[in-house]
């Protein structure tokens, strides 16, 4: 399991990272959040990718995944882990 692959590791049941961090281009805050989605055009509808967001950012990183028209759900970062398909 790589140490990148946060469904598996969330899946197996570990926290996804010692310290979550923003998966915001240059922020070092602390992720508060986990945005799921997925890009219809290229993944199944079982896909789930994962970005984790800080307060700051989670409005950012989740609008811009819905001005695309992506699928998107948003669940704090302890929330149990979640594998029904992003619609």
């Amino acid at each position: 399991m790589s140490e990148f692959d946060l469904l598996s590791r969330l899946r197996a049941g570990k926290p996804a990272f010692d310290e979550p961090v923003c998966s915001r281009a240059d922020c070092t805050e602390a992720a508060t959040h986990r945005v799921e989605w997925r890009n219809p055009r290229i993944h199944e509808a079982g896909r789930i990718k994962i970005w984790l967001a800080c307060d700051d950012h989670l409005e950012f990183l989740s609008g811009f995944l819905r001005a695309r028209d992506f699928p998107v759900r948003v669940h704090r970062v302890g929330d149990d882990l979640d594998e029904a398909p992003v619609r």
